[in-house]
């Protein structure tokens, strides 16, 4: 039974997956927006999601975030090697959100309101939107870049087209991102490989070896921005897991997630080190052109590549930012998001990323180092608050018609994770490193961020301390068996 006496067949029956032809089909139009999938709209296998994050990463941005281990002044060995680690670390963290999708049924920051209550979560989305529309500014910005050298045409109209395209895939959703994944991830795979070969046996890769200075300040940046680069995929992990049975298990979602995302940032992150040591200019101006022009010819393929791993990797922020809007919007007032809105609202916020993409700095990797940092400071707080929260208060038990209701049990601001949210940003700043701050404790440390754990950790300590501390009657109400693994 639900915790409120009514049955909550997301947690605690197990839904067996749909045929092919019930779960729909790739060009089926998403229906649902936010609210709760029900057992029998549930289809599916947990293997998808390796696909998803690997083909979600098989792009240049990841390339250019890879870059700015270089930028630094890490070594090419220490580069790589930091880059590796921080995404074995950050990939944990948002592999672990990947786990609720299938248990709640529900998106990723609507199930916020849970521990930050109702009106609360307000804060963490509003943060959670600007990040998506950046992210789709500086990839959208690139997919014009590459269509139009490869097309000839004026970037700027190169980018509205890209971003056109985009718009229709984030409209048709959840079945038609998951199948083009699939194919970005064989493609983006099988090109890749071939220019990682070309990169590697035409470029000067003895000369760029020889030079590997490292400082224990400048690796834990390293780490940082590999690991950070993981921790910002956390807030829409989910969205794309919700619509798995209940019954899939969180190992298998976790690892295929995890392995995915771990396996194609590494690699790309590499290629992004490998070219910014080999060539130090390659990414004046943008890294496109500088990728593709690594073959000898055939350019054309290579940047129908980069344009697919472009569209399929910006649908994701797009619909995400969909997501983000609309959970602000029916939390200040009652709304019913019927398909026609949905398509209109992820119109709106494709014209406003587009916008901001068109007037972006030429200065892309300081920008873009930036960009990553001050997103990381705001949603490390947020992670650490909603896994321990899943794994360690409410151990995956919540009342889902709550999460919708704003006289609910979350109801309100939930004063608790306010103060762990605050206490974690706040003992971060001391840590913070970035071209718009730097912290009084970051020198002494020899110039290192490690503001991320930082953060982690004490704002999931506080969190905890709280909820046990200060629980309330309606958290002692949780009366749903915990679901089977």
């Amino acid at each position: 039974m639900h915790e409120s006496g009514t049955p909550l067949s997301s947690a605690t029956h197990a839904a067996r997956p749909l045929p092919p032809r019930a779960a729909g089909r790739a060009w089926s139009p998403e229906r649902r927006s936010l609210e709760f999938v029900p057992p029998q709209a549930r289809h599916g296998r947990s293997r998808s999601l390796f696909t998803l994050w690997f083909g979600a990463n098989m792009q240049v941005t990841t390339i250019a975030a890879g870059a700015l281990n270089v930028s630094i002044g890490l070594g090419l060995g220490w580069a790589l090697l930091s880059m590796l680690v921080g995404n074995l670390v950050g990939a944990v963290f948002m592999a672990l959100h990947s786990a609720q999708g299938p248990r709640l049924g529900i998106p990723q920051m609507v199930q916020s309101r849970a521990q930050f209550g109702y009106v609360g979560a307000i804060l963490p989305l509003v943060l959670v939107l600007l990040m998506y529309l950046g992210f789709f500014a500086t990839t959208g910005m690139q997919g014009g870049q590459a269509l139009a050298g490869w097309s000839g045409m004026p970037t700027s109209p190169a980018t509205v087209l890209v971003s056109a395209v985009t718009l229709v895939v984030a409209v048709f959703g959840y079945r038609l991102i998951h199948a083009l994944q699939k194919w970005i991830s064989l493609l983006s795979c099988l090109a890749f490989a071939y220019l990682m070969v070309r990169l590697l046996t035409a470029g000067d890769l003895a000369a760029a070896w020889q030079h590997q200075q490292v400082t224990a300040g400048s690796f834990l940046l390293g780490t940082a921005l590999a690991a950070t680069w993981q921790i910002t995929y956390a807030p829409y992990v989910a969205d794309y897991s919700r619509y798995l049975p209940a019954q899939t298990s969180l190992k298998s979602t976790y690892w295929y997630t995890y392995a995915g995302s771990v396996l194609a940032s590494s690699w790309m992150m590499a290629f992004g080190a490998l070219s910014a040591a080999i060539a130090p200019s390659a990414f004046d101006g943008g890294s496109v052109d500088f990728i593709v022009h690594q073959s000898p010819g055939g350019y054309g393929l290579f940047y129908a590549v980069i344009l697919l791993g472009i569209v399929g990797i910006n649908s994701l922020n797009l619909y995400g930012t969909f997501m983000s809007a609309t959970s602000i919007v029916t939390a200040l007032t009652p709304l019913r998001v019927n398909p026609q809105a949905r398509a209109l609202i992820i119109a709106l916020a494709a014209t406003v990323g587009t916008a901001v993409g068109l007037t972006a700095s030429s200065d892309f990797l300081g920008n873009f180092l930036n960009f990553i940092l001050l997103l990381a400071y705001f949603l490390i707080p947020w992670t650490a608050i909603n896994l321990a929260d899943f794994y360690l208060v409410r151990k995956e038990r919540y009342d889902i018609p709550a999460i919708f209701d704003p006289a609910g049990r979350y109801r309100g601001v939930d004063l608790r994770s306010a103060t762990a949210y605050a206490v974690g940003v706040v003992t971060e700043l001391p840590f913070v490193h970035s071209g718009f701050y730097v912290g009084p404790l970051v020198e002494p440390l020899g110039g290192a961020d490690i503001s991320w754990c930082v953060g982690l950790v004490t704002s999931a300590a506080v969190y905890v301390f709280l909820m046990r501390r200060f629980a309330r009657a309606d958290d002692d109400a949780l009366v749903v068996a915990r679901p089977a693994l």
